[in-house]
């Protein structure tokens, strides 16, 4: 239902096309809105994971939709503020942190870099080079050096991944009936099997959590064994404990987790632990 509705949204409103980018007109305004206000903030002295945290509150309460970015056709860099998944609403955070260290408060630089982020190589060129496992997009952007993988160092355990669910199930993904993007789907999936990845089971969440700062990415994995990451968001402190600021499929909106990010996971059996990066 909630694909039927990102598609309704994007057929009907005004939107900008380009031959790259698709952007309704109001996320451009809501955009180059938040832009502006950062751009007039005293923010020089802040850190990446303090920007986070402060942008990412500026977006509690938007609607979560899924699927924004399953647009019919080519594939579209698609830039949407108005409706959030969990990963469009980190992306744009991420990103949105970025510009701020930058001092870059255009609508281009925010496309530019939201581009780097969310393809391999940080170039669109295609449906197969958006970075579709969040797992491959932790590695790749730590390849570009946007990011760095802590888990192991905040005290994670070897994480056996090995995700398959994309060409197991093309059914679920109308561009995979192109064969060319199925064949480039599992050359990426056997990249991923290649690595070393590790986690921190969710049994061990609440005595390691002290190792992680608010503002760090924190991705969820999952007991499936043909997924990697099934839920993403960032830490934030909140009573001397880690909760999480993401954006919720269960209560269709950004928010901050009740419950502290351990307890959060305790909750739910196809959950098995956490990924955790840091921008650089």
């Amino acid at each position: 239902m909630n694909k039927i509705i990102a598609l309704v949204l994007f057929l009907i409103l005004p939107f900008i096309s380009t031959a790259q980018t698709v952007c309704t007109l109001e996320s451009r305004e809501k955009l180059e809105e938040m832009l502006s206000k950062l751009e007039q903030k005293d923010l020089e002295n802040r850190t990446s994971n303090e920007l986070v945290i402060e942008i990412g509150k500026l977006f509690l309460e938007t609607p979560y939709v899924e699927k924004t970015l399953e647009l019919p056709g080519s594939e579209k860099l698609v830039i949407n503020l108005t409706g959030l998944d969990c990963t469009t609403f980190l992306e744009t955070v991420v990103t949105m942190t970025r510009l701020t260290q930058e001092g870059k408060f255009t609508f281009e630089a925010f496309e530019k870099e939201l581009e780097m982020l969310r393809y391999r190589d940080g170039i669109n060129s295609g449906y197969s080079s958006r970075l579709h496992y969040f797992s491959d997009w932790i590695y790749e952007n730590e390849q570009k050096r946007i990011l760095k993988d802590v888990t192991k160092e905040v005290g994670g355990s070897p994480y056996g991944n090995t995700p398959s669910f994309m060409s197991e199930n093309p059914k679920f993904y109308a561009q995979l009936n192109n064969s060319s993007n199925l064949v480039q789907i599992k050359a990426s999936e056997a990249l991923i099997k290649g690595r070393s990845y590790f986690y921190i089971p969710k049994a061990d969440i609440k005595k390691l959590e002290k190792n992680i700062q608010s503002g760090d990415i924190i991705a969820i994995t999952t007991s499936m064994n043909n997924l990697d990451i099934v839920h993403t968001g960032f830490a934030i402190e909140k009573n001397g404990r880690m909760h999480l600021l993401h954006a919720s499929s269960k209560n269709m909106k950004v928010e901050i987790s009740e419950k502290p990010l351990s307890e959060y996971l305790a909750g739910n059996k196809s959950q098995s632990g956490i990924m955790v990066a840091r921008l650089r």
